[in-house]
């Protein structure tokens, strides 16, 4: 069976059309939908992560609200740029959130995306070593976040602590066991695929690579997908990894659903040009559910993840993105074989 869970950006927007016009509406929303959505036999509620914009930002908080509101769904990101991080502080926020859920947390991290401001990171406090770029500086705050997960002690003990210490070095607290195992990297390409898999890292794979070899764009992240396949094995890891990629689906079962995306819209991949190279977005899906069963059958990327995330248009409101998915879980997955 693959999970099927939902990725929301948290847009708000105080525009009328909008029935999320405020930072509070997106986030009481966002526990909203995750509670309808594991109502209704879903398996994920993943947000993603932006600075400086009306959307989602920092995670934990919210986490940890649903985790405290849901009792069976996968909770994650989608993702958490870890330019911005400190990653000491972000792996006791982990810990404490996964343990609020139970175990559920899957988060989803990478080197970020293009942003509303020119090196956002900085205004952080954070900046690249000299002769370094932001990528490397996010690999590097992730290199000590996983360190920090694997619960081991580091830090020498006061002698004379205000609380009595366990033995030998102390590590961060709260820890959660088996978060490492449950983190995923954000891999923009084939290459980042690979060094995912060297990491032990799950994979998750967007509707966006950062190349173009020609070749539609579902074959390309199948094709991505199979060399972090093998990658892993190379690595020699003990578990099996799993993949997300994520897709707008819609299947048009009302005339709402029509209404909104039964005019046409992204029905064929994209190529275009994100931080100065090229760039494939894959189409979105919107049609009749016969329709839809056929198309994403065609689909080697889906075919081949464990995990598919359904990015929900936010703004249109819990009920409305409910019944999305829903649709999805009633009309489609069942004759694809997915449940």
């Amino acid at each position: 069976m693959k999970k099927i869970g939902f990725l929301s950006f948290g847009h708000w927007t105080p525009s009328p059309h909008s029935q999320v016009r405020s930072a509070s509406d997106a986030l009481i929303q966002s526990v909203e939908l995750a509670e309808a959505v594991e109502e209704l036999g879903g398996d994920g509620a993943y947000f993603r992560v932006h600075h400086f914009a009306r959307q989602l930002a920092s995670p934990f908080p919210l986490l940890a609200a649903i985790g405290a509101r849901t009792s069976r769904i996968e909770i994650g990101t989608g993702v958490i740029d870890m330019r911005y991080e400190n990653p000491l502080y972000m792996a006791e926020d982990a810990g404490a959130a996964d343990l609020i859920s139970g175990g559920r947390l899957q988060l989803g991290i990478s080197r970020g995306s293009p942003e509303q401001v020119i090196d956002g990171f900085r205004y952080f406090g954070y900046a690249p070593a000299e002769g370094t770029t932001d990528a490397d500086m996010a690999r590097a705050h992730t290199e000590v976040f996983l360190t920090m997960l694997e619960g081991e002690g580091f830090a020498q003990p006061n002698p004379r602590p205000m609380f009595a210490n366990p033995p030998g070095l102390l590590r961060l607290e709260p820890h959660s066991e088996g978060l490492r195992d449950r983190i995923w990297w954000g891999a923009g390409s084939r290459a980042t695929a690979e060094w995912t898999a060297s990491q032990g890292m799950n994979l998750m794979s967007s509707t966006l690579l950062t190349e173009d070899t020609g070749v539609p764009f579902h074959q390309l992240q199948a094709e991505q997908i199979q060399m972090f396949r093998d990658a892993w094995k190379e690595a020699g890891h003990a578990r099996e990894p799993r993949v997300s990629v994520s897709r707008s689906i819609f299947p048009l079962v009302t005339d709402e659903d029509r209404a909104y995306f039964g005019q046409g819209g992204q029905e064929a991949d994209q190529v275009g040009h994100i931080d100065g190279s090229i760039a494939r977005f894959g189409r979105s899906y919107a049609a009749e559910p016969d329709a839809l069963v056929e198309q994403l059958a065609e689909d080697e990327a889906i075919a081949a993840a464990d995990t598919l995330l359904l990015t929900v248009p936010n703004q249109l409101g819990v009920a409305y993105n409910a019944h999305v998915v829903e649709s999805v879980l009633t009309h489609v997955a069942p004759a694809l074989g997915w449940r």
